[in-house]
């Protein structure tokens, strides 16, 4: 009886140890399997513009309709002449509808009361200009105080600029960015005294387009500078790869 209990201590005994020893290893087998490196790259570009769109708009303001259209279509035609003077192609000119609003005015009459007045008809008209030629259109949106020396009640608005070729720069970054990831976890690794395995994610960040030597914060949801003429592109791409 006495050699049946020792038998079964030394049984007990070395279950437990097996059972120790297994769940041992299949935590470690978990956390090997289970470790990453994630990384973010990163690139950017300075770049031009090669792309300007201007826009201006003129008024009239007259008791009679048919007046103030009179005078409005002149204007149009000052204002047409003018740029096309200024070397500005009638392909790269657009004039939108004109648009004619009805203007009131409350006169009080006293003891609280007041009385809606119409004081006329105001017409205005939008163009704009899209050219590649950044200078000339810059140039031009500067001297328009010619046209308002002839009577043209112009309101004129600060250049936009635009870049044709924003997927290619956008490609060109992200492959950049992929590839700048991509050494960042070779270099953790190769520190870690590890080795890099499969892409497990990927994930790209915001394209951001800011304006050069300008205060401008990024935004959750991205930025497009149109102000400036020189601009610099920005994107991140995240990276999660297994390790061994």
């Amino acid at each position: 009886m006495r050699d049946y209990k020792v038998v079964i201590a030394i049984v007990l005994g070395l279950s437990l140890v097996i059972s120790a020893y297994l769940i041992a290893n299949a935590y470690k087998y978990k956390y090997e399997s289970t470790q990453t490196i994630s990384v973010t790259g990163l690139a950017k570009k300075d770049f031009e513009a090669d792309l300007v769109r201007w826009t201006a708009s003129f008024q009239r303001k007259r008791m009679d309709l048919k007046t103030a259209s009179e005078e409005l279509n002149k204007d149009r035609e000052i204002v047409k002449q003018f740029l096309i003077s200024k070397g500005i192609n009638p392909k790269e000119l657009v004039f939108d509808a004109v648009n004619i609003d009805k203007d009131y005015e409350y006169i009080s009459e006293g003891y609280g009361k007041s009385q809606r007045v119409f004081t006329g008809y105001n017409l205005y008209q939008n163009f704009a200009i899209e050219s590649t030629d950044l200078d000339k259109v810059e140039s031009i949106s500067r001297e328009v105080s010619n046209l308002i020396s002839q009577g043209i009640e112009l309101n004129s608005n600060s250049p936009n600029y635009y870049y044709s070729k924003l997927e290619d720069l956008k490609l060109e970054l992200i492959a950049q960015a992929t590839d700048n990831a991509r050494k960042r976890a070779e270099n953790i690794a190769d520190k870690s005294e590890a080795s890099l395995g499969k892409l497990n994610n990927a994930q790209m960040g915001v394209f951001q387009i800011t304006g050069q030597n300008i205060e401008e914060e990024f935004s959750y949801g991205g930025v497009y500078n149109t102000t400036s003429r020189k601009k610099t592109a920005n994107i991140t791409v995240k990276l999660i790869f297994s390790s061994k």
